[in-house]
């Protein structure tokens, strides 16, 4: 969910719009997150202590075999910043034939995940407490992945604080990488701006093209297959407004 805190340190020079594709997506000191303290439910302590060993996944395991990790050949989604959960195990749950990972660092949220996923019995679910970045670059395969979900991930709304933004050219070059052909990048956000931000960055990244109509461009309509959530659901009611963009690798 957006989280609109703005007390992470600004340790780095100001940028004013996206970063160019050749800047680095790790520098120094500066995090799309900012990780808070949070007291655990039994639930989540659960979720981490006994379902995390059979879930649970690290950089430390390297570069998967998809495959092999599943134990089938299947289609592949990954979902950046799940928060806790809901919407990731909902889809994990309405599409079995299709395998799941969630990353988040957030540990209340990972434990509340694994304590649902467990208790639901669904076995095409698995999860990093990781770096989003780190996990796409050292342990996902190139083309490995038919989907990659960023749903209403921080949207940094003060100036100083847009270069920790996630979508920049660069994160952009990198999901393509990791998508297969036809493979879709799937964000939604309910700040405008960063809407039109990741638009701004979508459209100039080479190999994607947008899959809205043009009545509708550059954003889609709510696809049926992104669960609403409590939080988009009250915002709705408060006339606040939701964008969706959807980007296919091409070739």
């Amino acid at each position: 969910m957006t989280d609109t805190n703005d007390t992470a340190p600004d340790n780095s020079v100001t940028t004013t719009g996206p970063e160019s594709a050749d800047a680095p997506l790790h520098r120094r000191g500066i995090k799309s997150y900012v990780i808070r303290a949070g007291r655990m439910t039994q639930a989540q302590q659960r979720g981490l202590e006994e379902v995390w060993p059979r879930l649970g996944l690290t950089i430390a395991d390297g570069r998967q075999d998809l495959d092999a990790l599943f134990g089938r050949r299947a289609p592949r989604v990954v979902e950046i910043g799940f928060g806790m959960g809901n919407s990731l195990i909902e889809q994990a749950g309405r599409h079995p034939d299709t395998d799941f990972i969630g990353i988040e660092v957030h540990a209340p949220g990972v434990g509340k995940l694994l304590d649902e996923v467990d208790k639901r019995g669904l076995t095409n679910l698995r999860v990093y407490r990781e770096d989003a970045l780190a996990v796409l670059e050292q342990c996902l395969p190139e083309g490995s992945l038919t989907t990659l979900q960023l749903f209403f991930p921080d949207p940094w709304p003060k100036k100083k604080h847009h270069k920790r933004r996630i979508v920049q050219p660069a994160f952009a070059e990198l999901i393509r990488t990791r998508l297969q052909p036809g493979g879709t990048f799937h964000m939604a956000t309910d700040w405008k701006a960063y809407a039109e931000w990741m638009a701004e960055v979508m459209e100039s990244a080479p190999g994607y093209a947008n899959t809205a109509s043009a009545d509708t461009a550059p954003f889609v309509p709510r696809p049926d297959f992104r669960p609403l959530t409590k939080f988009e659901a009250r915002g709705e009611k408060l006339g606040h407004g939701v964008w969706d963009l959807i980007y296919r690798r091409e070739g």
